[in-house]
Formats: structure tokens, C-alpha cells, sequence
């Protein structure tokens, strides 16, 4: 049987993260670097600099001006948020030509951003310092499951037809057919990629929040993204069904269930745009 570290062997493209990512993560790293050089790193990629200005001019961010240069979004949404933003829309990039007979890329990538802008909502409802990693979190959840359909293509269709047929969780019917599901070959690809470890946890353990021992919060609410996005059938990256709401995940959050509403609100309200700036142009 195959580990799930094993898929990712001699998956051509997303063996490493883009360049421009790297280069920036290392300006970022750098003491010494200032803003200027964050925005120059960027600026070498028009196609990234243009998303990510039309991601910061969106009515996600509501910002009373327009924002027409990387150094002023730099400044208004801070170097760290502008980073996760780039890692989220170089990662898109990297899955464009994925096989597409089980889901389609477009479908895929449609439910990844539904589950970003609801983790993003959840952790601004808890008023955390840096949302984006969060959306960022919820994009890259199931991220594994493409390379699955790419890499074992017989054992994922027995798997989404047995859950469609079964209505079983297409995550436990994964792990019955192939001893491991989409959110161990998640995590072994962000390790690949040396993401920080809270977003290799929330990726991990998303199904089952109970189980992150680094980052409860992060994970909790990765998994009740994913919960809100299934039910609101935005997108989908294989799972038939709506997968169960974990009992501890509400707590782990530590936000009043009031506040349910209102996130599923802005997900309603700004998924489209976030779609559009982040997904369809690159399908």
C-alpha cells in the first residue's frame, strides 16, 4: 500500500512552490528588507500584481479608496497578509492543468475559496490579528485531493462512487480504499513546500479538530468552513455530502453560535468576487 507522502512523487509542477514566492517569503524573512522590496519582488510577476490589487480593491476588504499600487496595499493590508495572499493565488496556478473527469478544477477551486472566506469570517468574528492566513488555511484544506486524482486515479473514482452510493464521508471511504485520505497527502505536500505549521495542522487535521495539539483554533475553524461551504453547495472537491460537524469544533473557536448567520452571510456576499479574483481566471 502506498503512503500518502508517495503520491507526490514525480507530480511535474507543484514538486516546489513558484519562484516568486520563495523570493518573497525570503524578503519577508530578511530584517533588513523594507516594504519597497516586498513590493519589488512582487512586481516582477504583473499577473500576481494584478490579482492581488484587484483581490485588495474587492468589497472583501471595503477599503474607502482605491488601492492602484502594491507598496500602498502593503501598507494598508500589511506585509505578512500580502504574503499569504500570494501564496494563495501562486498555489492556484500550480493546479490549473489537473486532470478534471472526477471534479473539475473550476469546481474544485470554487468550494477551496467558499472555505477560505468562511475560515476568514470565523477568525474575524474572534478578531485575529492576520485573517488572511485563515483564507488561506481554507483554500489549501483538501488540496491533496487533485494529486490523488492525478496520481491514483482508480482507487479515487472507487472511492467517490462508493461514498456517492453510500453516502459515507468521501475522507473515511479514502482511508477504507487507499489507507489514507486527501488530508495526509495535504499535509505531506505542505511539509514538501515548508509552510508554517499551523497551516500544515489545519490541512491535517481538518475532518478531525479534536486531534490538532498545535493549533486547535486554526483547525477548528478550517473544519467549520469546510462544514458551512458543503452546505451552502459552493463548489465542491469530490465529497457528495455534507461532512459531520465535529462536536468540539464550536468550543474550540470560542465565538457565541450567534455569529453563524452572519458569517454565512459574507460568504454569500463576497464568494463570487473572491472567485472571481482568485479561481476562474485561472482554470
Amino acid at each position: 500500500m502506498a503512503r500518502a507522502s508517495d503520491l507526490l512523487k514525480g507530480v511535474v509542477g507543484v514538486a516546489s512552490l513558484p519562484d516568486v514566492y520563495v523570493r518573497l517569503s525570503s524578503v519577508v524573512a530578511d530584517p533588513r528588507s523594507s516594504a519597497a522590496d516586498v513590493g519589488l519582488v512582487i512586481a516582477e510577476d504583473p499577473g500576481l500584481t494584478a490579482r492581488l490589487l484587484k483581490l485588495v480593491n474587492s468589497a472583501m476588504y471595503g477599503f474607502p479608496s482605491k488601492i492602484d499600487t502594491v507598496s500602498h496595499a502593503i501598507r494598508i493590508v500589511g506585509t505578512a497578509q500580502l504574503q499569504d495572499l500570494a501564496l494563495a493565488t501562486s498555489v492556484i496556478r500550480l493546479f490549473a492543468s489537473m486532470p478534471q473527469d472526477l471534479v473539475t478544477m473550476e469546481s474544485f477551486w470554487r468550494h477551496s475559496v467558499a472555505v477560505g472566506v468562511a475560515a476568514r469570517a470565523l477568525a474575524t468574528r474572534r478578531c485575529e490579528v492576520n485573517v488572511e492566513r485563515f483564507f488561506v488555511a481554507g483554500l489549501l484544506h483538501d488540496i491533496g485531493r487533485p494529486i490523488m486524482y492525478m496520481q491514483v486515479p482508480e482507487e479515487a473514482r472507487a472511492a467517490v462512487t462508493r461514498s456517492r452510493e453510500t453516502g459515507e464521508p468521501l475522507y473515511l471511504v479514502e482511508q477504507a480504499v487507499l489507507g489514507f485520505d486527501h488530508s495526509h497527502v495535504g499535509h505531506a505536500l505542505l511539509d514538501q513546500w515548508k509552510l508554517p505549521p499551523s497551516l500544515r495542522e489545519a490541512v491535517a487535521q481538518h475532518h478531525f479538530p479534536d486531534r490538532a495539539t498545535r493549533f486547535p483554533v486554526e483547525t477548528a475553524i478550517v473544519h467549520v468552513a469546510d462544514v458551512i461551504a458543503n452546505a451552502l453547495r459552493f463548489g465542491s472537491s469530490g465529497e457528495p455530502g455534507i461532512p459531520p460537524l465535529h462536536h468540539t469544533s464550536w468550543d474550540a473557536i470560542g465565538v457565541p453560535s450567534t455569529v453563524l448567520s452572519d458569517v454565512i452571510g459574507e460568504v454569500e456576499q463576497h464568494y463570487e468576487t473572491a472567485v472571481q479574483v482568485m479561481a476562474l481566471d485561472a482554470a
